[in-house]
């Protein structure tokens, strides 16, 4: 059990679950705060507006929020967590390599949504969700270039496009000049047309300047990271919203020969004739559809949308207009298809979208406009300063070996800098500042020498700066990471609870959850001291046999009597031996060790063992094989007593011995009366407690004796076997509560002891400043 559970304060868990929102900060709790302390606790002031913060933070819907006693209680709560900090600061817990870990993950994650621009990321959720309201149909002629590729080759690819889309702007067939010129593979085949789609599906350069170009028009040349693009579009519609459909499908290869597509065309159609006739849907998708993975739940499809399937299937789809409406036979390229609508679904609300659109803008090549906002911010807040002498002799390191990717750095005390700066011990140029933080050139150097790749035909000076824009990307992300603590107060407080969230759980674990449960003399002695808290009631033992009909109580009643229940065996139903001998072959080796697990499985289980013989065989050999299977039973673990042996008169297919399972618990009787519907038979036979079942509750005073019950629907034979009297429960009948109760009782010792060593004086004028009502 996971000792959060059993941790039993909830006074301490409440504190704690709002510290678990935050990360520890960068300064440690017994860091000297400023500002007036809201309490001393022995030397340490615990600072009034972390308390404030923290109170806000937990309480501020609460209905009493404001009065004192709403403060009052919660300081009391936080100054025991405050207190618990302080002594797992005390005894090293913040020094240890685990916990450092644990809190530098908390702290990336804390930090990614303050390294992003909020305003930035709502106006491309809000532009992408009423772009989903449109569908566009675009074709497009594609100029390969890649994204940090050297001038020279960018103004090649942007002087070929900008010919083609002069070309079709004076009229020449786009399509033609697409299957001629584009690179793009398929153009060859589609003439560049790409079909409708929305947002979302295309890289977001490409789909702004689709939306954004009038039907008919053809686009200015723009860059994505394939290259660059003209684009022409030809239509603009309402958005057609997701569908909902299944298929029936005959598989056919593109390439297949011509008889094999008349023969798939002809099952089809023939397929399309009879659902025509009111056939089963179900039926012929079970029996005749080649996709396997949908024709176990009548060929349905996962929703989709424009853009997501093929375009003559999902042209298909689209136009069937009422649950339930056909298609006539579809083709593909993997074959052919009949198309069943099961519902159409409108573009949903934007609450209801939002959430997943952040999601996906966040991994979108939108996202590159979001962190360009977030550089421009930083650079401004963050005072970044150049100095151009420094970069110019930084560039002047960049020569051939560095566009191989062998560029190779060495620092050497005093370069780049003035005889005099150099002999006074300067060591190192400042290429830029940030915050009037210096960043060397040495750094940055080195950085290149670990960064650089080989960049065939690229100008050293352009690799260099290509990898100088990135150094100076990180810098001022690394920069601002670590200035969040004490730019933004939110940030601060939640990465210092989560900080005191951690060191808080490793002491509990080791004061209080493990020793409850590892303590076992101490939990004897409380158990002992406090044995009139753990008494039962009144009880009874007995059985409640809960039916959903009659005739279904009468039969579980009827069985429970035989006092032996067929057991459901998946597994080996028989040993097979080798002929004419009573060896086990392999699968009869198998075939024992599964049976011995399941018997394994159930104390209360048997299994009866019928020996058998093939045609030709000695009847008598029957016996032997039923023995020698008990024999082999025993010799894996499963006990005599429950075995049995018997024979089957005559020959069978295979000469071994059959293998039954039976049990005495009704729960097998219950699952398999339960096979058809789970809720059918509830069989419950045990002590029961006031409380543990009403039926029970209500005839409990009865006494012994069998009572037939309709209630709530149900019916119900209630069997009191005897009455047990009200008396004190054995540690082991109580352990859950008691484990419990005895942690509560070492957190309060251990709080005691920490207010003893750490005396508790409040500063009741801070306190009064927080009660507003």
């Amino acid at each position: 059990m996971d000792k959060r559970i059993l941790y039993a304060s909830a006074a301490t868990a409440a504190l704690l679950a709002g510290c678990q929102a935050a990360k520890p900060a960068a300064t440690t709790a017994t860091t000297a705060p400023a500002g007036p302390a809201v309490e001393m606790l022995g030397t340490y002031p615990v600072p009034a507006n972390e308390f404030a913060y923290v109170y806000r933070k937990n309480n501020s819907t609460a209905a009493d929020y404001g009065t004192r006693q709403s403060v009052t209680d919660y300081l009391d709560l936080y100054t025991n967590f405050r207190l618990k900090v302080l002594e797992a600061e005390q005894r090293g817990l913040d020094t240890t390599q685990a916990f450092k870990r644990e809190l530098d993950g908390y702290r990336q994650q804390l930090a990614q949504p303050y390294l992003t621009e909020k305003s930035v990321t709502d106006q491309l959720v809000r532009e992408a969700y009423d772009r989903m309201g449109q569908e566009v149909s675009a074709s497009h002629i594609l100029i390969r270039v890649a994204p940090d590729a050297a001038p020279a080759d960018t103004l090649a690819a942007y002087s070929k496009v900008t010919a083609l889309r002069q070309q079709a702007v004076a009229g020449t067939d786009f399509a033609q000049l697409a299957r001629a010129s584009s690179e793009d593979p398929s153009a060859r085949e589609n003439g560049g047309k790409l079909g409708y789609f929305t947002a979302m599906q295309m890289v977001y350069p490409f789909e702004s300047a689709a939306y954004n170009t009038p039907v008919g028009q053809i686009s200015a040349p723009i860059r994505t990271r394939f290259g660059y693009h003209v684009i022409k579009v030809n239509d603009k519609r309402t958005a057609q919203g997701e569908i909902k459909v299944a298929h029936l499908m005959i598989r056919m290869n593109p390439s297949a020969a011509k008889a094999d597509s008349l023969t798939a065309r002809k099952k089809i159609d023939e397929l399309y004739s009879r659902l025509k006739k009111g056939e089963s849907w179900d039926k012929l998708v079970t029996q005749f559809s080649e996709d396997a993975g949908s024709a176990a739940n009548g060929g349905e499809l996962p929703p989709f949308g424009t853009g997501r399937m093929i375009p003559s299937f999902e042209e298909s789809a689209f136009k069937l207009q009422k649950p339930g409406d056909l298609s006539a036979p579809v083709q593909t390229p993997y074959g052919w298809h009949v198309i069943k609508l099961i519902e159409k679904q409108p573009l949903a609300k934007f609450a209801d979208l939002e959430a997943g659109l952040k999601s996906k803008v966040s991994k979108d090549s939108r996202s590159e406009l979001n962190k360009a906002a977030f550089l421009k911010r930083v650079r401004q807040e963050d005072q970044f300063v150049e100095i151009p002498a420094a970069k110019i002799y930084a560039f002047s390191k960049a020569d051939t070996a560095l566009v191989a990717g062998r560029f190779k750095y060495q620092f050497m005390a005093g370069e780049g800098m003035k005889p005099a700066q150099a002999k006074s011990g300067g060591g190192k140029m400042p290429l830029f500042l940030i915050k009037n933080k210096p960043y060397y050139v040495s750094d940055f150097l080195t950085y290149v020498q670990q960064n650089q790749r080989p960049r065939a035909g690229a100008q050293p000076s352009f690799a260099m700066q290509q990898l100088y824009d990135q150094y100076v990307e990180q810098s001022l992300t690394e920069f601002e990471k670590g200035s969040l603590d004490t730019k933004y107060e939110d940030y601060r407080m939640l990465v210092k609870e989560y900080r005191d969230g951690i060191l808080l759980f490793q002491l509990m674990d080791e004061k209080v959850w493990s020793k409850a449960i590892e303590d076992t003399v101490g939990l004897k002695k409380f158990f002992a001291d406090n044995q009139a808290k753990y008494q039962w009631d009144q009880r009874v033992q007995g059985r409640v046999i809960s039916a959903a009909t009659p005739a279904l109580l009468a039969r579980v009643q009827k069985e429970l009597k035989t006092g032996s229940f067929p057991m459901a065996n998946p597994g080996a139903k028989s040993l097979v031996f080798n002929a004419g001998k009573t060896e086990l072959s392999k699968a009869g080796e198998t075939a024992l060790d599964d049976l011995a697990k399941r018997i394994a499985g159930d104390t209360l289980a048997q299994v009866t063992v019928t020996g058998r013989v093939r045609k030709g065989e000695k009847a008598s050999l029957a016996r032997t094989r039923a023995d020698a299977a008990a024999r082999l039973l025993r010799q894996h673990g499963v006990a005599a007593r429950r075995i049995r042996t018997a024979t089957q008169a005559g020959a069978t297919a295979d000469g071994g011995a059959q293998l039954a399972l039976s049990t005495s618990s009704p729960a097998a009787l219950e699952a398999s009366l339960n096979q058809q519907n789970p809720l059918s038979v509830q069989i419950s036979q045990r002590v029961f407690a006031k409380g543990d079942n009403k039926v029970m509750d209500d005839l409990m005073a009865k006494g012994p004796g069998t009572y037939n019950v309709q209630k709530d629907g149900r019916y119900y034979a209630v069997t009191i076997d005897k009455t047990l009297p009200a008396g004190p429960k054995t540690l082991a009948e109580a352990r859950g509560q008691a484990t419990s109760d005895y942690q509560t009782f070492l957190e309060k010792e251990w709080i005691a002891q920490l207010r003893t060593a750490r005396p508790v004086k409040v500063n009741e004028a801070e306190v009064n400043k927080l009660i507003t009502k």
